[in-house]
């Protein structure tokens, strides 16, 4: 694969816990504690773009879609900007202009978040509690409060829709030994495998066993951080909904043959599929038939892994913006069963044989048509076949064999990482190390080093306390959106400076092209003319007289 290996959680800028505005008041961590702390100091109310609800039983106004007196469903209410207050219909009553969905209202933060906390039975508030400083969607509908709470409580983050996503780069797999995946004989049969590919009943633990389609084997830091999902998701049930834990799970072990959802970045439809194990492997191996369902080639594309149960609970498409592609990334359905026929068609061509025969090889010392007699995926679909009998060629003593972390991930530093590179394309007969090496300098180095120099005389300039943009510094020297004085730099002198040294010193180090040495001495000089050192000070006109 052309990238590295990746199994991480889903992050989203700031990385929250809650899908609430709060503001430039939380700073730029984005802390609802932070933001309820400076209330105590100064107002107790912060105004924030949000929509409201009337509710028809008690008639009160809130911010959340169910009334806290009464647990009304509410009605959602429109905002006319002329007159500033919250109204019904399309068309304010009172100056017929046209209204919008959402308007800026002023909250009690700290009211709100005691009663969250109250609610839910907790004593204390997990700290921080992140939220947002704004909601992307039109309808600026909110999370309960109580929500955050508990995620903050789990160590759970969410994504821009309220899921919480782990992504894993995708990896095939048709078949499996139980030993593998340290399975019990018991646990397979109890998982609805009960034969294997020679259709004999299963009683050992090394009998090779062909995969169902939608079942997954995913990395174990995925495992633990499912865990953690599943104890939030519990809470939720339990605390917020008033409903019996459905989990219960203390280990990964208990999460196997629990429903997950996996979901491609650009599409808008999840696949259904089950946990049947834990891998070292940085990867998510799954059937081809689910990789393709996803509207994934099988090389390594990265997809993302959501439990069921929080997809049902904390999905909402009102989260979601409402402009071009604010939809995409987002489970707003999912598909239960996987059909061969409906899938992507790159697995059509995957071959089901278990050997091929001589004449494949004797004809591919040849130039001839790949017209060889050899069933495919294609051949099978709309048969019982289809989803089984599927071969394979070449058996392995363990499926996920081999390094489980890349050098490129264990090897911290660029300067180590072309020093390493450099090593072992000196190893290689076939390999002209030098000419690899100025390859690498004219293709990856020099093009970097020029285009963070030219970024640099490019940049915007930020404030650390509202992360407000600029194209040219106010001449306040304060920001207009906050009016503190914290403005900096976007791009500084170390990321233009920091693969010069390191091709320099390559560059000498193996006699590269004088051609090659003299470009990168000129960009030097070239960086040294924009950052001028602060010890050298501006010579008077007296001196000169």
């Amino acid at each position: 694969m052309g990238r590295p290996e990746q199994a991480k959680p889903r992050e989203m800028k700031g990385n929250p816990h809650l899908l609430f505005p709060i503001g430039l008041k939380g700073g730029s961590t984005r802390s609802l504690n932070k933001a309820i702390d400076s209330m105590h100091n100064e107002s107790r109310k912060a105004t924030v773009e949000i929509a409201e609800y009337f509710c028809p039983k008690c008639r009160k106004i809130s911010i959340q879609n169910t009334c806290f007196s009464c647990n009304e469903r509410g009605v959602r209410l429109n905002y006319c900007k002329q007159c500033k207050k919250s109204v019904t219909g399309d068309t304010c009553g009172i100056c017929n202009s046209k209204t919008v969905a959402a308007g800026e209202h002023e909250i009690d933060l700290f009211a709100l978040t005691e009663r969250a906390k109250h609610f839910l039975g907790e004593n204390i508030l997990p700290d921080p509690i992140k939220a947002v400083r704004g909601m992307i969607a039109e309808v600026k509908e909110v999370e309960p409060i109580e929500k955050g709470i508990l995620r903050a409580k789990h160590n759970v983050h969410i994504f821009r829709d309220g899921t919480s996503r782990f992504e894993l780069l995708n990896a095939v797999i048709t078949h499996f030994r139980p030993r593998e995946l340290n399975l019990s004989v018991e646990k397979v049969k109890e998982l609805g495998y009960v034969m294997d590919i020679y259709r004999k009943d299963i009683t050992s633990i090394d009998q090779t066993i062909e995969l169902y389609p939608q079942d997954v084997v995913v990395n174990e830091t995925c495992g633990d951080w499912l865990v953690r999902i599943s104890q939030f998701t519990d809470d939720l049930l339990e605390k917020f909904y008033k409903l019996p834990r459905y989990y219960n799970a203390k280990t990964k072990e208990d999460l196997i043959g629990e429903i997950v959802l996996g979901l491609a970045p650009h599409t808008s439809a999840a696949v259904n599929s089950r946990i049947l194990g834990y891998t070292k492997a940085r990867l998510g191996f799954g059937h081809p038939y689910f990789v393709c369902a996803k509207r994934r080639n099988v090389d390594g594309d990265q997809d993302s892994l959501m439990l069921l149960m929080d997809a049902l609970l904390n999905f909402s498409h009102k989260y979601l913006s409402h402009k071009s592609g604010g939809r995409m990334d987002a489970p707003l359905v999912f598909t239960i069963i996987v059909n061969p026929s409906e899938v992507d068609d790159e697995v059509h061509k995957m071959e089901t044989c278990w050997s091929f025969p001589l004449e494949l090889y004797e004809k591919s010392l040849n130039v001839c048509e790949p017209n060889m007699p050899i069933e495919t995926v294609k051949d099978r679909l709309g048969k019982s076949s289809q989803y089984c009998g599927i071969g394979f060629t070449h058996d392995t003593e363990l499926f996920d064999e081999g390094p489980k972390m890349s050098r490129y991930v264990q090897l911290k530093t660029m300067d180590e990482k072309i020093q390493r590179q450099n090593t072992l394309q000196k190893k290689i007969m076939a390999v002209n190390a030098k000419d690899a090496l100025e390859r690498v300098m004219g293709s990856h180095f020099l093009p970097d080093i020029i285009g963070n120099a030219r970024a640099f005389s490019r940049q915007t300039f930020r404030c650390t306390t509202c992360n407000e943009k600029y194209r040219r510094i106010p001449l306040s020297g304060k920001c207009y959106k906050c009016g503190k004085s914290t403005i900096i730099l976007t791009i500084h002198e170390g990321s233009v400076r920091k693969y010069l040294k390191i091709a320099q010193n390559m560059a000498r180090q193996e006699n590269l092209s004088p051609y090659l040495i003299q470009r990168l001495n000129m960009i030097e000089k070239e960086i040294n003319s924009v950052f001028k050192s602060d010890k050298v000070q501006q010579k008077s006109l007296f001196e000169f007289a």
